[in-house]
C-alpha cells in the first residue's frame, strides 16, 4: 500500500496513521486502532520511516517533525 505519492503528498490512510502517533505506539497497537491488517501497517510504517515521516523508538513509532507538516 503506497502511503506517499510521487508528488510528496500522503494518502488518507497515512494521514490517519500520523494523527494517532502523537504518543509512541507499536505496529500492533496501530493496527488495532485503525482496524487494519498488521502486514499493511508494517508496510506503511516502513515506507513512512523511509520518507522521514515517523521515527522508531525501539518497537514503537512516533510522528516526526516532517510528519507533522503533512497533517
Amino acid at each position: 500500500m503506497a502511503c506517499v505519492n510521487a508528488d510528496g503528498t500522503i494518502t488518507e490512510t497515512a494521514r490517519s496513521l500520523l494523527k494517532i502517533l502523537e504518543s509512541p505506539l507499536s505496529a500492533e497497537e496501530i493496527a488495532a486502532r485503525l482496524a487494519l491488517p498488521l502486514f499493511r501497517v508494517r508496510s506503511s510504517l516502513r515506507e513512512m520511516a523511509e520518507a522521514g515521516l515517523i521515527l522508531s523508538q525501539g518497537d514503537d513509532f512516533v510522528i516526526s517533525g516532517e510528519g507533522r507538516k503533512k497533517i
